[in-house]
């Protein structure tokens, strides 16, 4: 979209400057493309490395899936979500518990959260603990 914007800008000046005589027109029109192009830029760079640094991309839904799931003595000690497409997010979620049970039983905790279309757990018991 902001290339297509350049373009435009670019024959607007180029037409303008030739027809009414503004030369003028194509310096300006090149600076007004030059603050969208910085501006595209500067989003693609944000939006690349809140991927590359693994930042989640809904904190609120992090902390609802906490709360489903820290119950009776369980605990999450890792949890990872990310974006596998428009409105859906993927979870990796590793859970420490004195009494652990399946990975589909802490699913059903988590049904009904909107954008979760993926789930992966992994369940550990806790250290010192034997069953």
């Amino acid at each position: 979209m902001a290339d297509a914007a350049v373009s435009v800008m670019v024959v607007i000046g180029l037409v303008a400057g030739r027809q009414f005589g503004w030369v003028w027109m194509d310096p300006v029109m090149g600076l007004i493309a030059t603050f969208v192009i910085l501006s595209w830029s500067w989003s693609l760079a944000r939006a690349a490395g809140a991927v590359l640094l693994d930042v989640s991309p809904d904190p609120i839904l992090s902390r609802k899936i906490a709360a489903r799931l820290e119950q009776s003595g369980d605990r999450v000690s890792d949890l990872h979500l990310w974006r596998i497409g428009p409105g859906h997010l993927a979870a990796v979620i590793s859970l420490v518990s004195d009494h652990p049970n399946t990975p589909s039983f802490y699913k059903k905790r988590l049904a009904g959260l909107r954008g979760l279309s993926h789930v992966t757990i992994e369940v550990e018991p806790c250290p010192g603990v034997h069953h």
